[in-house]
């Protein structure tokens, strides 16, 4: 166990992040200095003690390493009322250097947790700064590695470039969530409902959506429909039948004139059939994710994905037989038990598809996820060498011509590595792109959706929940209306 004691309680997000990108299989115990009290019996368990007290103009650090080896540093900082950033980052930094000292660790992202890069430099860039003042900037503040701050400006200028080319500020995109799925996988986190014992909910659940979607569409009569992105879950839980009603519905209820991207995750190859991609062409949907994580049929077991790697080739197979011309797939690197070698395979494997665009995720353990709750179970079954896991995709992308074209970042991630999307020139995801770096208003509807209202004039978002059960959703419909309606009434300027 590591603890640490803060004289500020204020700034335990700040702390706690860099401690677990350095610790991340360590139990970490944040207190304030007032209320320390540790019991005599768990004194055994904490191997190290990091204190940081906050002054008005420095910062003093003492982290107590292994009981007897004491490190010190005070650190002069900026008035943390005046430019509480700053005071927060030189905080940051000075803790990173004192965690990379007695570990022998770097962070390839230094001190960025919990923060969007590619977002940080995109706004340099339209503040007309260049490379080398960027690169100057991330190095100084942040800490970030060369390699980190290459790929962040390669991908802020490829946005750029795809933004520039719609009038996003004018424009929305919305997001329609289905919480369905086969099955729960071992790693996952969102908003889910297994379809064997929610079955009897969907319809209930679609009549809900159904009446949000409507109201949705009246929202902004000024504004140009930009992308549609239905997203789960696995949309394509939902039948033959049941698609082509909701996808009918969309199409009727807004205008596509402007569309640039219809896209639905297909997510699951056991959730795929003829017919189901078959309704998705008819509706004008023209791009597709099909999502293996991987390739290994070990990992696939272990993980809970019900479906075999034959699964996974028929299923892009007969998307392709079905006239679907623009496929993402999703992999994960960091999956229990999975090595470079067995990522190299999954490589391999699709290379033989050959899909327009690559999503790498790297595994983050999220609170709510199985493999976090019951980690027990899986100690034993840890990912070995991740970065060079991350090696290997970033070459199989170059070498097979996919760009990166969006980055994100999320905590607890394996190795304190990153996101990133590959696409074939002209094939990139532009819903990814607008969600992630925040540039476009996003209505979502379903449960567990959250809607991002972007006043670019102010560089402000604000965000409208709904919930994330699939009962409350269902029967408190009204309410999520209401939410948007009360919203949009108090700022008629968006």
């Amino acid at each position: 166990m590591i603890k640490i004691i803060l004289s500020h309680k204020a700034y335990e997000n700040d702390a706690y992040p860099i401690v677990k990108a350095f610790y991340p299989k360590e139990e970490i115990l944040v207190k304030g200095s007032k209320d320390v009290i540790i019991e005599e019996g768990n004194l055994s368990k904490v191997h190290s003690c990091i204190q940081i007290d906050f002054g008005n103009d420095k910062i003093e650090i003492v982290i107590t390493h292994n009981k007897d080896r004491k490190y010190k540093t005070i650190t002069e900082t900026p008035d943390p009322v005046k430019d509480k950033a700053a005071y927060k980052n030189a905080m940051k930094r000075q803790l990173y250097k004192m965690l990379s000292s007695i570990s022998n660790i770097k962070l390839p992202w230094g001190i960025l947790t919990g923060i969007r890069p590619v977002k940080l430099v995109y706004e340099m860039l339209d503040r007309g700064m260049d490379d080398s003042e960027i690169y100057n900037f991330m190095e100084r503040e942040y800490l970030c590695s060369r390699e980190k701050i290459d790929i962040s400006i390669d991908i802020a200028k490829r946005e750029r470039k795809l933004l520039h080319e719609i009038d996003y500020k004018k424009g929305y995109s919305i997001y329609i969530g289905i919480p369905f799925c086969p099955s729960t996988c071992l790693y996952c986190s969102f908003t889910s409902y297994s379809v064997e014992r929610h079955a009897d909910r969907i319809t209930s659940y679609l009549n809900a959506l159904e009446k949000e979607i409507k109201y949705g569409s009246t929202c902004f009569p000024d504004k140009k429909l930009t992308s549609v992105y239905l997203g789960g879950g696995t949309p394509t839980t939902l039948s033959a039948e049941q698609l082509d009603r909701l996808l009918g519905l969309i199409r009727e209820q807004y205008d596509f004139t402007h569309v640039r991207e219809f896209c639905v995750e297909a997510g699951r190859p056991d959730s795929i059939s003829r017919k189901k991609l078959e309704v998705l062409k008819k509706w004008g949907v023209d791009r597709i994710s099909i999502n293996p994580q991987t390739m290994q049929q070990k990992t696939l077991d272990l993980i809970g994905r019900r479906h075999t790697v034959e699964q996974i080739e028929e299923a892009f197979y007969l998307a392709r037989e079905t006239g679907h011309e623009n496929i993402n797939m999703d992999i994960i690197i960091g999956l229990p038990n999975e090595s470079p070698e067995d990522v190299i395979d999954t490589l391999n494997k699709i290379e033989k598809l050959n899909p327009e665009s690559l999503t790498v995720h790297t595994l983050a353990l999220k609170r709510a996820a199985r493999l976090n709750t019951e980690k027990e179970n899986y100690k034993n079954l840890q990912a070995v060498d991740v970065p060079r896991m991350m090696e290997a995709t970033m070459e199989f992308a170059k070498k097979k011509g996919y760009l990166p074209y969006y980055l994100y970042r999320q905590k607890n991630m394996a190795d304190n590595l990153e996101n990133i999307g590959y696409a074939k020139e002209g094939k990139e995801g532009l819903y990814n792109i607008l969600i992630m770096e925040e540039k476009q208003t996003i209505l979502a509807f379903g449960a567990g959706a959250m809607s991002k209202f972007v006043f670019h004039d102010e560089n402000r978002i604000e965000r409208v929940e709904n919930v994330k059960s699939l009962t409350d959703y269902i029967s408190r419909i009204d309410e999520m209306i209401a939410r948007k309606k009360e919203f949009l009434l108090k700022n008629p300027q968006l």
